[in-house]
């Protein structure tokens, strides 16, 4: 199954993106970040569905909360950074 995590700068701001999503019915899980992806630091991300990503990104525009980046799964377990 295809999913994208949506990197936090914070714990704090993955717990309001994912409060976000969770009040608009998104299905949203916060998990740390794996560290091919963490960069500089861990960070913490939010886990959504394919599928729902455009609507989340919608919500969290509106909700001053913008990705700090966002990560596609492939197929072999890895991670693509996705241009916003």
């Amino acid at each position: 199954m295809v999913y994208y995590l949506i990197v936090c700068r914070s714990l704090t701001y993955a717990q309001r993106t994912a409060s976000v999503l969770e009040r608009a019915g998104i299905t949203a899980r916060i998990l740390r970040s794996p560290k091919s992806i963490a960069g500089e630091g861990c960070s913490h991300a939010v886990k959504v569905s394919e599928r729902r990503l455009s609507d989340a990104l919608v919500l969290l525009n509106r909700a001053y909360l913008p990705p700090k980046r966002i990560y596609m799964t492939e197929a072999d377990g890895s991670y693509r950074e996705v241009d916003l």
